[in-house]
């Protein structure tokens, strides 16, 4: 018994030791599926940033639990006829759902070199903002824009990540990683009607320290 204690405690002691912390960011293109009220649907762009954790767990397996504030949503346009000093003119307009969220992904990795890896896990996240925004595109003015409606909506977002990385040096890599969501954004969906979720793919740098 003493020896399996001492033998756990060793190998927790090397798994600390060996923990690299590191910081990332990069570029978010997200949608929301089955979303009805954004007409012509569009991917929209957002960012995400923030730090993590990597351990190993055997050989070639790891894994990287991250902190990240991640904006999700999407973007939806439509054209109408506008009366201006120079007559009718059809102009484009978008609306776009800002949904932004502090997630934390743990990511299982598979170092398949020592330079590349394939990872998967889940993500769990809790609303920070939830915004709505009307713009007239071809004017560039902001039309409306809704104050934070964040407590109306779901406050917590689940969903599962895959993804890859390279690093081109021991210290910087690329990463990419899609998250499809499997909770529903509303809080109270009207019973029959679909569901309506976050997904995203995600692209960016990382830096181990």
């Amino acid at each position: 018994m003493k020896k399996l204690f001492l033998g756990a405690a060793v190998a927790m002691s090397s798994l600390t030791f060996a923990q690299q912390f590191g910081i990332k960011a990069g570029m978010n293109v997200s949608s929301l599926s089955n979303d009805s009220s954004l007409s012509d649907q569009q991917s929209k762009i957002g960012f995400n940033a923030g730090v993590f954790m990597n351990a190993p767990l055997a050989e070639n397996f790891s894994i990287q639990p991250e902190l990240i504030y991640t904006q999700y949503g999407a973007k939806g346009t439509y054209n109408a006829d506008v009366v201006t000093p120079n007559g009718v003119q059809n102009q484009k307009f978008s609306s776009a759902t800002h949904l932004d969220y502090i997630a934390l992904p743990v990511m299982f990795q598979y170092n398949a070199t020592p330079s590349f890896y394939l990872e998967a896990g889940p993500e769990f996240g809790l609303s920070v903002s939830a915004k709505d925004k009307v713009k007239n595109e071809t004017t560039g003015e902001t039309l409306a824009e809704s104050d934070n409606y964040k407590d109306s909506i779901n406050g917590f977002n689940f969903g599962v990540g895959l993804g890859a990385g390279y690093y081109f040096t021991p210290n910087v890599g690329l990463t990419a990683r899609y998250v499809a969501g499997l909770t529903d954004i509303a809080k109270d969906r009207p019973s029959g009607s679909d569901s309506v979720k976050n997904n995203v793919f995600q692209v960016g740098l990382a830096y181990k320290f």
